[in-house]
């Protein structure tokens, strides 16, 4: 089986130092941002299978990301993981679109590889 790409998106650097480190551990191929800019230019270049995205980046709202990603026919496909200390469940939507699945911050590392491995399912 290939290895499968998973862009991280979060602006706090230890956090997304331990994300890459657990899920190149993994054998996964990561590729980390600490902002929203040209968002989807990287999503083009890198081809994730998955995206992992916080909300509160210091340059965008991470929903309006996702928004963006999910209407665009290229990118709509690609499951999205929300990650959030400040959000929930319940109020992290935006214009009615949601993640495909969410977690709070600080989160359990078996929950998130857990998590993951559930929207690379959903893929195939």
């Amino acid at each position: 089986m290939a290895k499968k790409n998973i862009l991280v998106i979060e602006d706090n650097h230890a956090i997304l130092d331990v994300i890459t480190l657990i899920l190149e551990s993994e054998a996964f191929n990561v590729a980390g941002l600490n902002k929203g800019a040209n968002f989807l230019n990287h999503v083009q270049e890198f081809c994730p299978d998955v995206v992992i995205m916080d909300i509160m980046l210091p340059d965008f709202d991470g929903r309006v990301l996702l928004k963006e990603l999910k209407e665009t026919d290229s990118t709509n496909h690609i499951p999205v993981l929300m990650i959030s200390a400040r959000y929930n469940s319940s109020n992290y939507t935006l214009d009615g679109i949601s993640a495909d699945d969410f977690m709070a911050k600080p989160f359990n590392i078996d929950e998130l590889m857990d998590k993951i491995y559930a929207l690379l399912r959903k893929q195939f």
